[in-house]
């Protein structure tokens, strides 16, 4: 049962690196508008600059989390959680800003998600041995 543990873990972690280069990929083509509407207006960049840095970033990292040794992933995953928590404020600035991207175009589904973005720092982790009790708490 325990390889299957593994493997299921190994499946969520190369899913959530497509999904961040799809995402990344979206960043610098498709979806740049949308992604304009989530960046607050606080952030000290333009809204285009932001949107196209954080693309590469999410290109770089979900590549990494496919590729890298397994000796790599806790920090990847750490990485990525991090990257989950950083983005946050944009979701926020969505929702209070009441700006319609991905479909989002309701307060109520701008404000449910919200409640998504635990979720992917939750699979960040999980996926990438963070919340294993038996594996060692170190990042080398």
């Amino acid at each position: 049962m325990e390889m299957g543990n593994e493997n299921l873990k190994r499946v969520a972690k190369i899913l959530l690196g497509a999904g961040l280069i799809f995402a990344g990929i979206g960043h610098l083509s498709f979806a740049r508008k949308a992604f304009q509407a989530q960046v607050p207006n606080w952030v000290p960049l333009k809204k285009d600059d932001t949107v196209l840095i954080s693309g590469f970033g999410e290109i770089a990292l979900g590549t990494a989390l496919i590729l890298a040794p397994k000796k790599h992933e806790k920090l990847l995953g750490l990485m990525a959680a991090s990257t989950f928590v950083a983005v946050f404020p944009g979701n926020i600035a969505q929702y209070t800003n009441r700006r319609s991207a991905f479909g989002l175009d309701t307060d109520a589904k701008r404000l449910a998600r919200l409640f998504f973005q635990p979720v992917l720092i939750y699979w960040a982790l999980k996926s990438t041995r963070n919340l294993d009790k038996k594996f060692d708490k170190t990042i080398t």
